[in-house]
């Protein structure tokens, strides 16, 4: 789920805990790209690589032509470059935060990283 169920405004990660050894990080974290992707476009995604990126086999699969298939792909692939072009300006706006004085660059990177799914 990455939309609120009261108010549609977008969910964020904020609290992680190991099941092993109990240990907590709060703060502001970012979701992978692929997670950000509505619901429809994750399980259109899982199918995709469950299906070995072909794509007759999944319009068999799911039941639709594969024209139909076709445009549900190409507006996934949209709604992904769409994140990919936020992360992007994210990513520019904490260098430029870095070089302004106002993010300290350890910092920085880490956030970096972490957009970029690095961490």
């Amino acid at each position: 789920m990455i939309d609120c169920p009261v108010c549609k405004g977008k969910l964020t990660l904020s609290r992680l805990n190991c099941g092993g050894c109990g240990l907590v990080l709060e703060g502001g974290f970012t979701m992978p790209r692929l997670a950000r992707l509505n619901l429809v476009d994750r399980n259109l995604a899982e199918q995709m690589i469950l299906c070995g990126g072909n794509l007759k086999e999944l319009a068999e699969h799911l039941g639709i032509s594969y024209p139909t298939l076709r445009k549900r792909v190409d507006e996934m692939i949209a709604s992904l470059n769409k994140i990919k072009t936020e992360d992007e300006a994210l990513v520019a706006s904490i260098l430029d935060g870095i070089q302004k004085g106002t993010i300290k660059s350890e910092e920085g990177v880490r956030k970096i990283k972490e957009v970029q799914g690095e961490i």
